[in-house]
């Protein structure tokens, strides 16, 4: 879910490389680059993929326990991508108060003041996308994709990616990164070709939001600022 720059572009370049290897799997690259054509390190782990089939073939969707970390008032991962039904604990590693809440249409949660050392836990229910942020400390966000399909994974620290075991048919394979419009392409087979494909960078910096309670942020007595 890192500061970003303006204008930077995510490139997905040579999506379709080893389709030959196996009928179902779809293996590709992605490479984080600035404006100028120069490559950007940073952030690249933070695009998931993910395919879904067109007829509704999702396999079983196994729940899953994840943990997003509190440390340094920042969420560890910065995005973090669950199945529906999965569960994710959020346990506070600074020697200050936090409050991950979350107003997220359909998974809206508050899990309250808690200190070093305690963690809650938070059962998402519903498909979507989770904005955590905490209503202590305005700068901490994070993302959490629930998604409705088994055959997702976050890109490679160089970018690949390899998706196996996907079904035989058509479907539609996405690419989310928080600094980007959501991606997507229709696959009539996966033996389909594409070309490179450039994610313009639209967001960057720490998204405008309000408190839990809808009002901007104050300062809190026991935020370590």
């Amino acid at each position: 879910m890192a500061i970003t720059k303006a204008g930077l572009a995510v490139i997905l370049a040579g999506l379709i490389m080893g389709f030959g290897v196996s009928a179902h799997d779809l293996k590709g690259q992605l490479l984080l680059v600035a404006p100028s054509g120069g490559s950007e390190a940073g952030d690249i782990t933070d695009a998931v993929v993910f395919f879904e089939p067109d007829n509704g073939t999702r396999g079983h969707l196994p729940p899953d326990t994840a943990t997003m970390l509190m440390r340094h008032k920042r969420f560890r991962p910065h995005v973090l991508a669950v199945t529906i039904g999965s569960s994710v604990s959020f346990p506070n590693d600074d020697p200050i108060l936090h409050n991950a809440f979350s107003t997220s249409p359909g998974n809206q949660f508050d899990l309250g003041l808690y200190r070093n050392g305690a963690s809650k836990r938070v059962t998402f229910r519903h498909g979507g996308l989770v904005r955590v942020f905490c209503n202590v400390h305005h700068q901490m966000f994070a993302y959490i994709l629930v998604l409705d399909t088994p055959y997702f994974m976050h890109v490679q620290a160089d970018g690949k990616f390899d998706l196996h075991g996907l079904p035989s048919g058509p479907g539609e394979l996405v690419i989310w990164h928080p600094r980007t419009s959501v991606w997507r392409r229709h696959l009539a087979s996966l033996a389909a070709a594409l070309s490179t494909i450039r994610l313009r960078v639209i967001r960057t910096g720490v998204p405008a939001h309000f408190n839990k309670y809808g009002k901007p942020y104050k300062k809190h007595p026991d935020s370590g600022y």
